[in-house]
């Protein structure tokens, strides 16, 4: 079942791929007969907008290497750096192109061409070096290889492009008006085909922006090769592709990181092992309901609770099993809580349960469906868990003053003669 939906959705992709370019190259050759010339100033725009674009996600991915030491978020920072100051000066330069004779406007920008091939051959040697070593030992060391890095793919771009004989000029009466234009779209095809294997083990938010966008970038290419002059219509929907890909990348950027301030805010709530509240969030919820016990006069109890016989299971079973016996129990305090409770883990194995408006009454009954529960989940060894509960304002009127009540009580349970029963039924289990 699985292996056909896998089948249908590649030959889905693929269908979505080939409908795409065709109709990239039919809007391109739509494009390169109309009549249309764009004003300078909104190429100025497109090229501001562009930079700011490149330095705010290199911003955004330097914060990410910060949390996780990747290394491809390293190298693409400097990458678009490298290629937003590029482009900044390009702008400057343009005016002078349009200034120049005709011929001079006959070219293709220079700037243009090594700023595309730059990040695309930097996406490409990220792709590279992640798969190599994917995560950082030493931060500091790895800023300077992946600056290296981008240094070496920027000299060479800059020296294959200033260096070669040939000249990057317009061909208005071939089939395709500037040629050059195919070797960035290839290089960007190279980078949409590894970032799209990447998925496969890595399906994130700033990964799927990464493909769109470059295939964006490839179809923008794709559409300059078509551009008979500067400030035609291929010429501009290429540079509406180029910004909008920028655009698409900082936006996948940004979720991404927001994904990652969850995960670390709930790391920060929770515990780690069993999912539940841990000890900070615990006196929290205490703290709020103490407030609003005194503000509306009703009382909340709070349960703590241990298991039972858990050094005996770890001795004779491996600690492995005696974790597994405290997911146990919380996985009954997650499930048969109310949603209003707050079921938290604050020691080994020592939980608590703090149950809003709710009285002795309440609390016994609480107390005796969670024993009831985890003694009958079925799983070997068997288990039992001792359980004391202290209401708020009757017993303490302070969180110190709950827990020691509620501890009184949870041992008074330990000692009773059906506590020791209930260990004696643990070790004939074992």
């Amino acid at each position: 079942m699985w292996n056909q939906i896998r089948s249908w959705t590649w030959r889905l992709r693929w269908l979505l791929g080939i409908t795409g370019g065709v109709a990239v190259l039919a809007l391109a050759a739509w494009l390169r007969h109309l009549p249309f010339s764009s004003e300078p100033i909104l190429y100025s725009y497109l090229q501001i907008v562009g930079s700011l674009l490149c330095f705010t996600f290199a911003a955004n991915a330097l914060v990410r290497f910060r949390g996780t030491h990747d290394r491809l978020t390293l190298i693409l920072a400097f990458g678009f750096v490298l290629s937003g100051v590029i482009e900044t000066v390009a702008t400057f330069n343009f005016y002078d192109v349009l200034a120049s004779s005709a011929f001079g406007q006959m070219r293709v920008p220079l700037p243009w061409m090594v700023s595309r091939t730059l990040l695309a051959l930097v996406l490409i040697a990220a792709l590279v070096v992640e798969r190599r070593v994917p995560n950082s030992r030493d931060p500091g060391r790895e800023i300077a290889i992946a600056l290296l890095v981008v240094v070496v793919v920027a000299y060479m771009t800059s020296a294959a492009y200033f260096g070669s004989p040939l000249e990057l000029a317009m061909h208005p009466k071939a089939l395709l008006a500037r040629p050059g234009d195919l070797l960035p779209a290839v290089l960007f095809a190279t980078a949409a085909i590894g970032f799209g294997r990447r998925m496969r083990r890595h399906a994130s938010p700033v990964d799927r922006a990464f493909c769109l966008a470059l295939w964006m970038n490839v179809a923008c290419h794709v559409l300059a090769s078509q551009s008979e002059r500067l400030l035609d219509a291929p010429f501009t929907v290429a540079q509406f592709l180029k910004v909008g890909s920028y655009a698409i990348v900082l936006g996948g950027a940004l979720l991404d990181n927001a994904r990652l301030f969850d995960q670390v805010r709930l790391l920060a709530v929770t515990d780690s092992l069993t999912g539940l509240s841990n000890y900070r969030t615990l006196i929290n919820v205490m703290e709020t309901e103490m407030q609003r016990s005194r503000r509306t006069g009703r009382p909340f109890a709070v349960l703590l609770l241990d298991l039972d016989g858990l050094k005996v299971i770890n001795d004779l079973h491996g600690h492995l099993v005696g974790s597994r016996a405290i997911c146990r129990l919380a996985s009954v305090l997650r499930i048969h809580s109310r949603a209003m409770d707050t079921a938290a883990r604050y020691g080994g194995d020592e939980f608590a349960v703090v149950l809003p408006e709710a009285g002795e009454e309440a609390a016994a009954s609480v107390s005796r469906r969670i024993c009831e529960r985890l003694a009958k989940d079925g799983e070997h060894p068997h288990v039992t868990v001792s359980v004391g509960a202290a209401v708020f304002p009757r017993d303490g009127e302070t969180i110190d003053s709950l827990f020691d009540a509620a501890d009184r009580a949870l041992y008074g349970m330990k000692r009773r003669p059906d506590g020791i029963r209930a260990l004696a039924r643990i070790a004939a289990c074992l």
